[in-house]
């Protein structure tokens, strides 16, 4: 009796299947359809991005090689549309050598380049916390207390690794224009970060004893 039972269950949830399958067949394989649509895409996507990456890179690589007093202008150019590629790893780079070798001068041009690094192209936190303090060290003879915070503020507000680097940039500011209280106020924060450079702690420590003890 019970294996008849289990016979005619199995025959009804059989038939249940059948008919679901009949009468949502068009749904069904509408579904399927999306399902490797998007899967196909999603792999085409990868692979588009991993050629234009490798373009991206071979460009860089011949744009440096070429690099000569006679064809800055034409480097530079090149680079800057590397820049505007938003590439996490060759814009960055491109910029850099463009700072390096001094294909630009102007600064608005280049804070320009470093807000599309910033907040244009996709980077881990760390690298982008990097791009900030560069910026920053790139502007820091040039610009004002506000200014130079105001740029910093993204590092000095988080637990970055970057944040010692940041707090030394103030401090050494502050200390350049004999504003010895603030210098050593930066000074202290570094002494007592506890994830701090270690390097910097020490450089941090001696700047407090030698320069600023009372």
């Amino acid at each position: 009796m019970d294996e008849d039972t289990a016979i005619i269950n199995k025959n009804a949830r059989n038939e249940k299947f059948k008919n679901f399958f009949k009468n949502n067949k068009k749904s069904l394989i509408v579904i399927f359809s999306l399902i490797l649509l998007v899967i196909l895409g999603y792999f085409g996507y990868v692979e588009y991005k991993e050629k234009k990456r490798l373009v991206i890179s071979d460009q860089y690589n011949s744009l440096v090689t070429q690099f000569n007093n006679e064809n800055k202008e034409f480097i530079k150019k090149e680079f800057i549309e590397l820049i505007k590629e938003n590439d996490s790893t060759y814009s960055p780079l491109s910029l850099y050598f463009i700072i390096d070798n001094q294909l630009i001068t102007n600064s608005s041009e280049i804070n320009n380049l470093f807000d599309i690094l910033i907040y244009k192209t996709p980077l881990e936190n760390e690298i982008k916390n990097l791009i900030i303090y560069k910026k920053a060290l790139y502007n820091a003879d040039n610009i004002e207390e506000s200014e130079l915070l105001e740029i910093l503020k993204p590092i000095i507000n988080t637990d970055s690794v970057w944040k010692s680097h940041a707090l030394y940039l103030m401090a050494e500011y502050f200390y350049s224009r004999n504003e010895k209280s603030k210098s050593k106020e930066f000074f202290d924060q570094i002494v007592s970060l506890k994830n701090a450079n270690q390097d910097l702690k020490l450089e941090a420590q001696k700047r407090l004893i030698r320069d600023l003890s009372e």
